[in-house]
Protein backbone atom coordinates (compact mmCIF):
# COMPACT_ATOMS: atom_id res chain seq x y z
CA UNK A 1 0.00 0.00 0.00
CA UNK A 2 1.39 3.42 -0.91
CA UNK A 3 1.80 6.10 1.67
CA UNK A 4 -0.80 8.22 -0.01
CA UNK A 5 -3.35 5.47 0.37
CA UNK A 6 -3.31 5.60 4.14
CA UNK A 7 -6.25 7.44 5.60
CA UNK A 8 -5.97 10.41 7.93
CA UNK A 9 -8.42 11.74 10.50
CA UNK A 10 -11.28 13.82 9.26
CA UNK A 11 -10.72 17.44 8.45
CA UNK A 12 -13.07 18.53 11.23
CA UNK A 13 -10.70 17.05 13.84
CA UNK A 14 -7.53 18.62 12.54
CA UNK A 15 -7.75 22.21 13.83
CA UNK A 16 -8.61 21.17 17.39
CA UNK A 17 -6.01 18.42 17.44
CA UNK A 18 -3.20 20.70 16.24
CA UNK A 19 -4.14 23.33 18.80
CA UNK A 20 -4.15 20.74 21.58
CA UNK A 21 -0.76 19.38 20.47
CA UNK A 22 0.70 22.89 20.28
CA UNK A 23 -0.36 23.74 23.83
CA UNK A 24 0.81 20.35 25.11
CA UNK A 25 4.28 21.01 23.67
CA UNK A 26 4.34 24.62 24.83
CA UNK A 27 3.51 23.81 28.46
CA UNK A 28 5.99 20.92 28.46
CA UNK A 29 8.81 23.07 27.09
CA UNK A 30 8.24 25.91 29.55
CA UNK A 31 8.83 23.44 32.38
CA UNK A 32 11.80 21.94 30.56
CA UNK A 33 13.59 25.28 30.12
CA UNK A 34 12.68 26.97 33.40
CA UNK A 35 16.03 25.98 34.93
CA UNK A 36 18.21 27.24 32.06
CA UNK A 37 19.28 30.55 33.68
CA UNK A 38 19.92 28.96 37.09
CA UNK A 39 23.03 26.87 36.30
CA UNK A 40 25.77 29.08 37.82
CA UNK A 41 23.70 29.77 40.95
CA UNK A 42 22.96 26.06 41.37
CA UNK A 43 26.67 25.28 41.26
CA UNK A 44 27.50 28.00 43.79
CA UNK A 45 24.74 26.82 46.13
CA UNK A 46 25.77 23.15 46.20
CA UNK A 47 29.45 24.05 46.47
CA UNK A 48 28.74 26.13 49.57
CA UNK A 49 26.50 23.38 50.93
CA UNK A 50 28.75 20.37 50.32
CA UNK A 51 32.15 21.72 49.37
CA UNK A 52 34.21 19.48 47.09
CA UNK A 53 32.98 16.21 48.56
CA UNK A 54 30.85 13.43 47.09
CA UNK A 55 29.47 13.35 43.57
CA UNK A 56 29.74 17.12 43.17
CA UNK A 57 33.42 17.14 44.10
CA UNK A 58 34.21 14.28 41.72
CA UNK A 59 32.41 15.89 38.75
CA UNK A 60 34.00 19.27 39.41
CA UNK A 61 37.46 17.70 39.74
CA UNK A 62 37.08 16.02 36.34
CA UNK A 63 35.91 19.20 34.63
CA UNK A 64 38.72 21.22 36.19
CA UNK A 65 41.26 18.64 35.01
CA UNK A 66 39.89 18.78 31.47
CA UNK A 67 39.89 22.58 31.51
CA UNK A 68 43.50 22.73 32.73
CA UNK A 69 44.55 20.19 30.09
CA UNK A 70 43.18 22.57 27.47
CA UNK A 71 44.81 25.57 29.12
CA UNK A 72 41.45 27.13 30.05
CA UNK A 73 41.16 26.67 33.82
CA UNK A 74 38.71 29.57 34.14
CA UNK A 75 36.25 27.65 32.02
CA UNK A 76 35.75 24.89 34.62
CA UNK A 77 32.44 26.17 36.09
CA UNK A 78 30.93 26.56 32.61
CA UNK A 79 32.23 23.13 31.66
CA UNK A 80 30.53 21.76 34.76
CA UNK A 81 27.21 23.14 33.53
CA UNK A 82 27.86 21.58 30.15
CA UNK A 83 28.44 18.20 31.75
CA UNK A 84 25.11 18.37 33.59
CA UNK A 85 23.34 19.39 30.38
CA UNK A 86 25.07 16.52 28.59
CA UNK A 87 23.73 14.00 31.12
CA UNK A 88 20.21 15.29 30.53
CA UNK A 89 20.57 15.17 26.73
CA UNK A 90 22.17 11.72 26.82
CA UNK A 91 19.11 10.39 28.63
CA UNK A 92 16.87 11.99 26.01
CA UNK A 93 18.99 10.27 23.36
CA UNK A 94 18.45 6.91 25.04
CA UNK A 95 14.72 7.24 25.69
CA UNK A 96 13.26 9.21 22.75
CA UNK A 97 13.17 6.12 20.46
CA UNK A 98 11.69 4.06 23.31
CA UNK A 99 8.79 6.45 23.90
CA UNK A 100 8.24 6.97 20.17
CA UNK A 101 8.16 3.22 19.46
CA UNK A 102 5.91 2.59 22.44
CA UNK A 103 3.44 5.18 21.17
CA UNK A 104 3.26 3.31 17.84
CA UNK A 105 1.96 0.26 19.70
CA UNK A 106 -0.13 1.77 22.50
CA UNK A 107 -1.13 5.15 21.09
CA UNK A 108 0.11 8.71 21.61
CA UNK A 109 -2.22 9.71 24.45
CA UNK A 110 -1.21 7.14 27.12
CA UNK A 111 2.49 7.59 26.44
CA UNK A 112 2.18 11.37 26.71
CA UNK A 113 0.36 10.98 30.03
CA UNK A 114 3.06 8.66 31.39
CA UNK A 115 5.96 10.82 30.27
CA UNK A 116 4.47 14.09 31.52
CA UNK A 117 3.74 12.43 34.88
CA UNK A 118 7.29 11.05 35.03
CA UNK A 119 8.73 14.46 34.24
CA UNK A 120 6.64 15.83 37.10
CA UNK A 121 8.28 13.32 39.45
CA UNK A 122 11.65 14.69 38.35
CA UNK A 123 10.56 18.25 39.17
CA UNK A 124 9.28 17.13 42.56
CA UNK A 125 12.69 15.63 43.32
CA UNK A 126 14.28 18.92 42.26
CA UNK A 127 12.02 20.86 44.63
CA UNK A 128 13.21 18.59 47.46
CA UNK A 129 16.87 18.55 46.41
CA UNK A 130 18.55 19.45 49.67
CA UNK A 131 21.67 17.66 48.46
CA UNK A 132 23.51 17.49 45.15
CA UNK A 133 22.92 13.76 44.67
CA UNK A 134 19.15 14.38 44.93
CA UNK A 135 19.44 17.18 42.36
CA UNK A 136 21.40 14.85 40.07
CA UNK A 137 18.71 12.17 40.50
CA UNK A 138 16.05 14.72 39.55
CA UNK A 139 17.91 15.48 36.32
CA UNK A 140 18.18 11.78 35.52
CA UNK A 141 14.45 11.20 36.02
CA UNK A 142 13.45 14.33 34.08
CA UNK A 143 15.83 13.47 31.25
CA UNK A 144 14.51 9.93 30.94
CA UNK A 145 10.90 11.06 30.64
CA UNK A 146 11.46 14.20 28.57
CA UNK A 147 12.01 12.26 25.36
CA UNK A 148 8.29 12.70 24.65
CA UNK A 149 8.72 15.43 22.03
CA UNK A 150 8.88 12.66 19.43
CA UNK A 151 5.45 11.41 20.57
CA UNK A 152 3.84 14.83 20.16
CA UNK A 153 5.56 15.25 16.79
CA UNK A 154 4.21 11.86 15.68
CA UNK A 155 0.73 13.03 16.73
CA UNK A 156 1.12 16.00 14.35
CA UNK A 157 1.89 13.50 11.57
CA UNK A 158 -1.20 11.48 12.53
CA UNK A 159 -3.64 14.37 12.10
CA UNK A 160 -2.26 16.01 8.96
CA UNK A 161 -2.34 15.04 5.32
CA UNK A 162 0.94 14.39 3.57
CA UNK A 163 0.63 17.66 1.65
CA UNK A 164 0.25 19.64 4.88
CA UNK A 165 2.75 17.65 6.96
CA UNK A 166 5.82 19.91 6.85
CA UNK A 167 3.81 23.10 7.33
CA UNK A 168 2.30 21.58 10.47
CA UNK A 169 5.78 20.66 11.71
CA UNK A 170 6.48 24.39 11.73
CA UNK A 171 4.01 24.62 14.61
CA UNK A 172 6.17 22.19 16.55
CA UNK A 173 9.15 24.49 16.02
CA UNK A 174 7.09 27.54 17.03
CA UNK A 175 5.96 25.82 20.24
CA UNK A 176 9.57 24.86 20.91
CA UNK A 177 10.82 28.42 20.37
CA UNK A 178 8.02 30.01 22.40
CA UNK A 179 8.55 27.58 25.27
CA UNK A 180 12.29 28.20 25.31
CA UNK A 181 11.69 31.94 25.49
CA UNK A 182 9.02 31.78 28.19
CA UNK A 183 10.67 29.16 30.40
CA UNK A 184 13.97 30.94 31.17
CA UNK A 185 12.11 34.21 31.84
CA UNK A 186 9.81 32.41 34.27
CA UNK A 187 12.80 30.72 35.92
CA UNK A 188 14.65 34.01 36.40
CA UNK A 189 11.53 35.57 37.91
CA UNK A 190 10.43 32.75 40.24
CA UNK A 191 13.92 32.09 41.67
CA UNK A 192 13.62 35.46 43.41
CA UNK A 193 11.28 33.73 45.90
CA UNK A 194 13.49 31.72 48.27
CA UNK A 195 11.41 29.37 50.41
CA UNK A 196 14.52 28.12 52.23
CA UNK A 197 15.25 31.65 53.48
CA UNK A 198 11.64 32.40 54.42
CA UNK A 199 11.00 29.06 56.12
CA UNK A 200 14.39 27.70 57.32
CA UNK A 201 12.70 24.79 59.10
CA UNK A 202 11.55 23.43 55.74
CA UNK A 203 15.16 22.69 54.78
CA UNK A 204 14.93 19.36 56.60
CA UNK A 205 12.48 18.29 53.87
CA UNK A 206 14.93 19.31 51.17
CA UNK A 207 13.46 22.73 50.38
CA UNK A 208 16.19 24.84 48.78
CA UNK A 209 16.59 28.27 47.10
CA UNK A 210 15.46 26.75 43.77
CA UNK A 211 12.35 24.99 45.02
CA UNK A 212 9.95 27.64 43.68
CA UNK A 213 11.02 27.27 39.99
CA UNK A 214 10.87 23.50 40.48
CA UNK A 215 7.38 23.70 41.98
CA UNK A 216 6.23 25.97 39.15
CA UNK A 217 7.53 23.39 36.65
CA UNK A 218 5.73 20.67 38.64
CA UNK A 219 2.52 22.72 38.52
CA UNK A 220 2.89 23.06 34.74
CA UNK A 221 3.18 19.26 34.50
CA UNK A 222 -0.03 18.94 36.50
CA UNK A 223 -1.73 21.45 34.20
CA UNK A 224 -0.51 19.50 31.17
CA UNK A 225 -1.86 16.23 32.59
CA UNK A 226 -5.27 17.82 33.06
CA UNK A 227 -5.12 19.33 29.56
CA UNK A 228 -4.14 16.04 27.89
CA UNK A 229 -6.75 14.09 29.85
CA UNK A 230 -9.52 16.52 28.95
CA UNK A 231 -8.66 17.52 25.38
CA UNK A 232 -6.12 15.20 23.77
CA UNK A 233 -8.00 12.63 21.72
CA UNK A 234 -6.01 9.63 20.53
CA UNK A 235 -4.57 10.39 17.08
CA UNK A 236 -3.25 6.97 16.05
CA UNK A 237 -5.97 4.72 14.66
CA UNK A 238 -6.33 1.14 16.00
CA UNK A 239 -5.53 -0.35 12.59
CA UNK A 240 -2.19 1.49 12.44
CA UNK A 241 -1.38 0.35 15.99
CA UNK A 242 -2.00 -3.22 14.87
CA UNK A 243 0.26 -3.06 11.80
CA UNK A 244 3.44 -5.18 11.90
CA UNK A 245 6.60 -3.23 12.61
CA UNK A 246 10.22 -3.66 13.55
CA UNK A 247 10.89 -5.34 16.92
CA UNK A 248 11.45 -2.89 19.75
CA UNK A 249 15.10 -2.26 20.54
CA UNK A 250 16.48 -0.77 23.73
CA UNK A 251 19.68 0.29 21.98
CA UNK A 252 19.24 3.72 20.31
CA UNK A 253 22.30 3.24 18.11
CA UNK A 254 20.88 -0.03 16.84
CA UNK A 255 17.53 1.70 16.26
CA UNK A 256 19.30 4.31 14.12
CA UNK A 257 21.26 1.75 12.13
CA UNK A 258 18.19 -0.46 11.64
CA UNK A 259 16.25 2.20 9.74
CA UNK A 260 15.46 0.59 6.39
CA UNK A 261 14.81 3.70 4.31
CA UNK A 262 18.01 5.23 2.84
CA UNK A 263 16.14 8.54 2.57
CA UNK A 264 15.31 8.52 6.30
CA UNK A 265 18.92 7.67 7.18
CA UNK A 266 20.33 10.45 5.00
CA UNK A 267 17.83 13.03 6.29
CA UNK A 268 18.75 12.06 9.84
CA UNK A 269 22.42 12.57 8.97
CA UNK A 270 21.70 16.00 7.48
CA UNK A 271 19.73 17.00 10.58
CA UNK A 272 22.38 15.65 12.95
CA UNK A 273 25.27 17.48 11.26
CA UNK A 274 23.25 20.70 11.25
CA UNK A 275 22.28 20.22 14.91
CA UNK A 276 25.92 19.88 15.96
CA UNK A 277 26.72 23.20 14.30
CA UNK A 278 23.66 24.99 15.69
CA UNK A 279 24.11 23.69 19.24
CA UNK A 280 27.75 24.86 19.13
CA UNK A 281 26.46 28.32 18.27
CA UNK A 282 23.92 28.27 21.10
CA UNK A 283 26.54 27.11 23.61
CA UNK A 284 29.03 29.88 22.79
CA UNK A 285 26.97 32.83 21.57
CA UNK A 286 26.74 34.56 24.96
CA UNK A 287 30.47 34.00 25.54
CA UNK A 288 31.21 35.68 22.21
CA UNK A 289 28.94 38.62 23.05
CA UNK A 290 30.52 39.03 26.48
CA UNK A 291 34.11 38.67 25.27
CA UNK A 292 33.79 40.78 22.14
CA UNK A 293 31.25 43.47 23.15
CA UNK A 294 31.25 43.40 26.95
CA UNK A 295 27.67 42.16 27.19
CA UNK A 296 26.15 41.85 30.66
CA UNK A 297 23.70 39.14 31.75
CA UNK A 298 20.86 41.51 30.85
CA UNK A 299 22.33 42.14 27.38
CA UNK A 300 22.69 38.42 26.79
CA UNK A 301 19.13 37.86 27.95
CA UNK A 302 17.89 40.36 25.37
CA UNK A 303 20.02 38.70 22.70
CA UNK A 304 18.61 35.26 23.50
CA UNK A 305 15.11 36.69 23.57
CA UNK A 306 15.70 38.13 20.10
CA UNK A 307 16.96 34.72 18.95
CA UNK A 308 13.84 33.04 20.29
CA UNK A 309 11.56 35.64 18.71
CA UNK A 310 13.18 35.11 15.31
CA UNK A 311 12.74 31.34 15.68
CA UNK A 312 9.04 31.70 16.55
CA UNK A 313 8.37 34.04 13.62
CA UNK A 314 10.25 31.90 11.11
CA UNK A 315 8.87 28.50 12.11
CA UNK A 316 5.38 29.67 13.03
CA UNK A 317 4.79 31.89 9.99
CA UNK A 318 7.48 32.20 7.31
CA UNK A 319 8.16 28.51 6.70
CA UNK A 320 4.44 27.76 6.42
CA UNK A 321 4.12 30.40 3.68
CA UNK A 322 7.19 29.11 1.83
CA UNK A 323 6.01 25.50 1.87
CA UNK A 324 2.86 26.52 0.01
CA UNK A 325 4.92 27.33 -3.08
CA UNK A 326 8.16 25.37 -2.61
CA UNK A 327 8.95 21.72 -1.89
CA UNK A 328 10.47 20.58 1.41
CA UNK A 329 13.75 19.82 -0.38
CA UNK A 330 13.93 23.34 -1.81
CA UNK A 331 13.14 24.96 1.55
CA UNK A 332 15.75 22.74 3.21
CA UNK A 333 18.43 23.77 0.71
CA UNK A 334 17.61 27.47 1.15
CA UNK A 335 17.69 27.10 4.92
CA UNK A 336 21.07 25.39 4.93
CA UNK A 337 22.60 27.93 2.52
CA UNK A 338 21.27 30.87 4.55
CA UNK A 339 22.60 29.26 7.75
CA UNK A 340 26.12 29.12 6.30
CA UNK A 341 25.92 32.87 5.68
CA UNK A 342 24.60 33.39 9.21
CA UNK A 343 27.49 31.51 10.81
CA UNK A 344 29.99 33.62 8.89
CA UNK A 345 28.24 36.89 9.80
CA UNK A 346 28.15 36.05 13.52
CA UNK A 347 31.77 34.89 13.51
CA UNK A 348 32.96 38.10 11.84
CA UNK A 349 30.67 40.52 13.71
CA UNK A 350 32.65 43.62 14.75
CA UNK A 351 29.74 45.57 16.27
CA UNK A 352 26.62 44.61 18.25
CA UNK A 353 24.28 45.46 15.35
CA UNK A 354 26.27 43.12 13.10
CA UNK A 355 25.90 40.38 15.72
CA UNK A 356 22.13 40.84 15.72
CA UNK A 357 22.00 40.73 11.92
CA UNK A 358 24.06 37.53 11.90
CA UNK A 359 21.85 35.92 14.55
CA UNK A 360 18.70 36.88 12.62
CA UNK A 361 20.08 35.36 9.39
CA UNK A 362 21.27 32.21 11.17
CA UNK A 363 18.00 31.65 13.04
CA UNK A 364 16.02 32.32 9.85
CA UNK A 365 17.99 29.56 8.13
CA UNK A 366 17.54 27.21 11.07
CA UNK A 367 13.81 27.94 11.08
CA UNK A 368 13.61 26.59 7.53
CA UNK A 369 15.80 23.56 8.18
CA UNK A 370 14.05 22.10 11.22
CA UNK A 371 10.45 21.83 9.89
CA UNK A 372 11.76 20.63 6.52
CA UNK A 373 13.83 17.79 7.96
CA UNK A 374 11.07 16.78 10.37
CA UNK A 375 8.50 16.85 7.58
CA UNK A 376 10.71 14.88 5.18
CA UNK A 377 11.37 12.12 7.71
CA UNK A 378 7.66 11.88 8.47
CA UNK A 379 6.83 11.72 4.75
CA UNK A 380 9.45 9.06 4.06
CA UNK A 381 8.04 6.85 6.88
CA UNK A 382 4.76 4.90 6.96
CA UNK A 383 1.93 5.89 9.36
CA UNK A 384 2.55 2.83 11.53
CA UNK A 385 6.15 3.80 12.33
CA UNK A 386 5.87 7.57 12.81
CA UNK A 387 6.63 7.36 16.53
CA UNK A 388 9.68 5.13 16.13
CA UNK A 389 11.19 7.04 13.20
CA UNK A 390 10.56 10.48 14.70
CA UNK A 391 11.84 9.14 18.02
CA UNK A 392 15.13 8.26 16.35
CA UNK A 393 15.19 11.73 14.77
CA UNK A 394 14.70 13.45 18.13
CA UNK A 395 17.17 11.07 19.71
CA UNK A 396 19.89 12.20 17.31
CA UNK A 397 19.09 15.82 18.14
CA UNK A 398 19.62 14.98 21.81
CA UNK A 399 22.89 13.23 20.97
CA UNK A 400 24.07 16.44 19.30
CA UNK A 401 23.22 18.32 22.49
CA UNK A 402 24.94 15.74 24.71
CA UNK A 403 28.53 16.40 23.74
CA UNK A 404 28.59 19.49 21.56
CA UNK A 405 28.36 22.18 24.30
CA UNK A 406 31.47 20.83 26.01
CA UNK A 407 33.43 20.45 22.76
CA UNK A 408 32.33 23.86 21.47
CA UNK A 409 33.29 25.48 24.76
CA UNK A 410 36.74 23.93 24.68
CA UNK A 411 37.22 25.09 21.07
CA UNK A 412 36.00 28.60 21.96
CA UNK A 413 38.31 29.08 24.92
CA UNK A 414 41.33 27.25 23.52
CA UNK A 415 41.30 28.57 19.92
CA UNK A 416 38.88 31.50 19.79
CA UNK A 417 35.31 32.45 18.95
CA UNK A 418 35.92 32.68 15.21
CA UNK A 419 36.99 29.02 15.11
CA UNK A 420 33.61 27.86 16.46
CA UNK A 421 31.64 29.73 13.80
CA UNK A 422 33.95 28.80 10.93
CA UNK A 423 33.60 25.17 11.99
CA UNK A 424 29.82 25.66 12.13
CA UNK A 425 29.75 27.08 8.60
CA UNK A 426 31.81 24.13 7.33
CA UNK A 427 29.53 21.58 9.01
CA UNK A 428 26.40 23.18 7.55
CA UNK A 429 28.07 23.18 4.13
CA UNK A 430 28.58 19.42 4.52
CA UNK A 431 24.89 19.05 5.46
CA UNK A 432 23.94 21.06 2.37
CA UNK A 433 25.97 18.72 0.16
CA UNK A 434 24.35 15.65 1.73
CA UNK A 435 20.86 17.08 1.24
CA UNK A 436 21.35 17.31 -2.53
CA UNK A 437 20.92 13.54 -2.83
CA UNK A 438 17.61 13.29 -1.01
CA UNK A 439 14.69 11.99 -3.09
CA UNK A 440 11.44 13.92 -3.48
CA UNK A 441 8.82 12.34 -1.15
CA UNK A 442 5.43 11.12 -2.38
CA UNK A 443 2.38 13.18 -1.42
Amino acid sequence: MSHAAHTTPSATAKPLSLGVIFLTLYIDLIGFSIGFPLGPDLLDYYLKLEGNSGALGWILAQTEALARACGIASYAPVLFGGVLASVFSLLQFLFAPVWGGLSDRLGRRPVLLWTVAGTGVGYLLWALSGSFWMFLLSRVVSGAFSGNLSVATAAVADVTSRAERSKAMGLVGAAFGLGLVTGPMLGAFTVQVNLAARFPEWSRWGINPFSVPALVALGLCGLNLVWITARFRETLSPEHRAEPREPRTKNPLRAILSLESPAVRRTNLVAFVFSVAFVAMEATLTFLATQRFGYTARDNGLLLGFLGGCAIFTQGYVVRKMLRVLTELRVLSIGLAVSVVGFVLVGLAAAPWQLYVGVAVLVFGSGLVNPSTTGLISLYASPAEQGRVLGVFRSLGSLARAGTPVLAGVLFWAVGSLAVFVAGALLVSVALGLSRRLPRPEK
